[in-house]
C-alpha cells in the first residue's frame, strides 16, 4: 500500500496549485484576447458519465479563459453516428482544431479525412483514435500504469507475497471497442497473470481475456448483469464460495459489480477488494461506505490544462509539449503522446486526493 501512496503528496500539491489555476487564467489568454476568437472543437461521448462532463467543462472553462470560441458537443448516449454527425459538421463550420473524446476509436477514419484536408489539427483525447493519419497528438492518462496500479494493490492488500493462498479473483474491464481497455487491462494483467499462472490467484470463471471479462460501453448495469450470472453460477456469497478480489478497470464497471455482490449479502465487514478508476461521485461514496476499496484518481483538470496548451501551441505555430513519443501507435504509426499522472485514492487518503484539492466538495459526499 505504500508504494501505491508514493508520491500522492506530490500530486495533491499539483492539484492544489491547478484548483487555484482552474479559476483564473487560461493558457495563452493574454496573447489571444486581442484578436478574433479561433474557434475549438470539442468532442465528448456522452453526459450520462460523470467524468465526461467533468471533461467537457474543464475543456470548455480553460479554453474559453485562453480567449478561445469553443463548439462542446456530446454524443448523446454513446451513439457513434451522432458524435461523427458532430465532428463533421465542426469541420464544415470552421473549426480551427478538434479535440475528440472517441466512442469508438475506430469509427472515425472517413470523418476525419476532411480534417486532414482542411489542414485542421486533432487531438485524440484520453481515448486513442484508431487508423486516421488526421490524428496528430494524443492526451492521455499513463493507462498501462493505471491498470499496473490496480494490479498491484490487490497483490498487496491480498499480501500475495507472503499469504498461502489460493485466493479467488474476478475480472472485469470495459468496453472492446475503446482502445484504452487494451492498456487498463494489459497493465493489470501484467501484475496478475504471473500469479495467475502460478496457482495463488484462481479465476473460477475461467474468464481471462478482454473478449470474456469486457463490458459494452463500460455500462454499469451490464456489469451488474455479467457478475449476477458469476455469483449464481460459482456461489460466490457469504457462506459460499470466498471471493477474494474483483479486478473493474473502472468505476462504472465497478458500481455495477458492488450492486451484485451487496445484493448477494456482501457487506463492507467482507467484501472483496474491489478496484475502479475515475473517482467517480457513487465510487467515491462506496469507498467511504466500504463497498469498493480503491479507485485510480485521473485528475481531469490537468489533462484539460495539458489539453488546452496543446491547442495554445497548435494556433500559434509551436511545438506542443509531449512526453512520450513510443507508445501509443493508432495503425498509421506512433502518435506524440503527453500522458499525466495517476494515483491510487482509497479510504486512507481520500481527503488528501480529492477535498483539499478542491476535486470534490465534502458536501458532495454526505
Amino acid at each position: 500500500m505504500k508504494k501505491l501512496l508514493k508520491g500522492a503528496a506530490a500530486l495533491t500539491a499539483l492539484a492544489l496549485a491547478l484548483g487555484a489555476g482552474c479559476t483564473g487564467k487560461g493558457a495563452g489568454e493574454t496573447q489571444n484576447r486581442g484578436a478574433a476568437a479561433a474557434k475549438i472543437g470539442v468532442a465528448m461521448p456522452t453526459k450520462s458519465l460523470q467524468r465526461w462532463n467533468q471533461d467537457g467543462d474543464n475543456l470548455k472553462r480553460q479554453l474559453e479563459a485562453a480567449g478561445y470560441a469553443v463548439d462542446l458537443q456530446y454524443g448523446g448516449e454513446n451513439d457513434i453516428q451522432i458524435q461523427v454527425g458532430q465532428i463533421e459538421n465542426m469541420i464544415a463550420g470552421g473549426v480551427k482544431v478538434l479535440v475528440i473524446a472517441a466512442i469508438d476509436g475506430g469509427s472515425l477514419t472517413e470523418a476525419l479525412k476532411a480534417a486532414k484536408e482542411k489542414n485542421i489539427p486533432v487531438i485524440a483525447y484520453d481515448r486513442l483514435i484508431m487508423n486516421s493519419d488526421a490524428v496528430s497528438y494524443y492526451a492521455t492518462f499513463d493507462n498501462t500504469k493505471v491498470g499496473a496500479m490496480q494490479g498491484q494493490f490487490i497483490v498487496e492488500r491480498i499480501d500475495l507475497a507472503n499469504a498461502a493462498g489460493p485466493f479467488n479473483i474476478e475480472l472485469v474491464t470495459g468496453a472492446p471497442d475503446d482502445n484504452n481497455v487494451n492498456f487498463f487491462f494489459g497493465g493489470a494483467m501484467s501484475v496478475l497473470k504471473p500469479h495467475i499462472d502460478s496457482g495463488k490467484l484462481v479465476v473460477q470463471s475461467g474468464q481471462t481475456t478482454i473478449a470474456q471479462c469486457a463490458t459494452p460501453n463500460w455500462s454499469s448495469e451490464e456489469s451488474q448483469k455479467r457478475f449476477e450470472n458469476l455469483i449464481q453460477t460459482y456461489n460466490y456469497r457469504p457462506g459460499g464460495t470466498k471471493l477474494d478480489a474483483v479486478l473493474c478497470s473502472n468505476d462504472s464497471t465497478s458500481i455495477g459489480v458492488t450492486n451484485a455482490l451487496v445484493g448477494a449479502g456482501w457487506n463492507r465487514d467482507n467484501f472483496p477488494i474491489t478496484t475502479g478508476q475515475d473517482c467517480d461521485l457513487p465510487a467515491v461514496k462506496n469507498i467511504l461506505a466500504g463497498v469498493q476499496t480503491m479507485s485510480v484518481f485521473k485528475d481531469t483538470r490537468i489533462l484539460a490544462e495539458k489539453t488546452v496548451g496543446m491547442v495554445d501551441a497548435l494556433i500559434k505555430g509551436s511545438q506542443p509539449e509531449i512526453n512520450d513519443t513510443t507508445t501509443y501507435d493508432n495503425g498509421t504509426g506512433v502518435i506524440p503522446s503527453y500522458l499525466c499522472e495517476p494515483v491510487v485514492v482509497t479510504l486512507d487518503n481520500y481527503k488528501a486526493m480529492l477535498l483539499d484539492s478542491g476535486y470534490l466538495q465534502e458536501s458532495q459526499i454526505q
